[in-house]
């Protein structure tokens, strides 16, 4: 039984893995758009001093760790796109129907993007790293702040399979991508600290998602500390309860009445 649910979990993920190679174009990006972010809005704002960051960090740097949970955000909202796919031309309909555990069909995909994620979000990083920014790579630190980022990428990725699962549509996939994205990002510490924020917005943001993965990322590559443990856990909940709901929704999909196009 776990040697048939290994066996799947690694056919689905390289299967992931082919149709993003064959869709470069998503890849290139994800890579260009944080550039432009960079040398853009980043080397713009460094004229005006934050005056919550030490001296000794310039803006380019606080930015580029909210511009890699941005890469991740962006491309993790995205991933059901690829399961309307496979439901509209019917590969998801017998991948269900086979005897396959559903937790091994659910996390290969997610394992999959999130893998691919994590490498763009490192290239980001090294883009950054490039132009100016001052980035610690400790390991033990670094290994932390990935851990953060990966549990935001599955908890995204499996909310948007989630949604995927829901609609089957992609235009509904679009809509919830423009939705959720944008008011997320611009919602977080991804740009600027809490304290230059609004009250308002700043209490917002203390519990966003996003300003969460980004401060245990800033921990890590900038002020060489240990991301905060609270942090993590609320990431690790989310990543946790999204995959549980996912994996249920595949399982309701299994139902006849559910085959049908909307």
């Amino acid at each position: 039984m776990l040697s048939g649910s290994i066996d799947v979990f690694i056919a689905v993920t390289t299967r992931t893995w082919k149709k993003t190679f064959r869709r470069p174009v998503s890849l290139t990006f994800s890579l260009f758009q944080p550039l432009i972010w960079m040398l853009f809005f980043g080397f713009l704002m460094q004229r005006y001093p934050l005056g919550s960051l030490p001296q000794s960090v310039s803006y380019v740097s606080y930015l580029v760790p909210g511009l890699c949970a941005m890469t991740v955000l962006f491309g993790a909202s995205q991933s059901g796109i690829g399961l309307i796919r496979d439901l509209q031309t019917g590969i998801l309909q017998r991948i269900l129907a086979s005897p396959a555990p559903r937790w091994a069909l659910h996390t290969a995909r997610v394992m999959a993007d999130a893998s691919r994620l994590l490498l763009q979000a490192l290239a980001v990083a090294l883009l950054g790293w490039a132009l100016g920014a001052q980035l610690h790579f400790d390991f033990a630190h670094a290994m932390v702040g990935v851990a953060a980022l990966f549990l935001f990428t599955v908890a995204f990725a499996s909310l948007s399979h989630i949604v995927a699962m829901h609609t089957r549509r992609q235009e509904a996939m679009a809509t919830f991508v423009h939705t959720i994205n944008m008011p997320l990002f611009f919602t977080s510490t991804a740009l600027v600290p809490l304290k230059q924020m609004p009250e308002w917005l700043a209490s917002i943001a203390a519990w966003n998602p996003l300003s969460l993965t980004v401060e245990c990322l800033r921990d890590a590559l900038i002020y060489q500390s240990a991301p905060k443990g609270f942090h993590v856990f609320i990431l690790f909940f989310l990543a946790g309860s999204l995959t549980l709901l996912a994996v249920r929704q595949q399982r309701t999909m299994l139902s006849a009445s559910t085959w049908d196009a909307r």
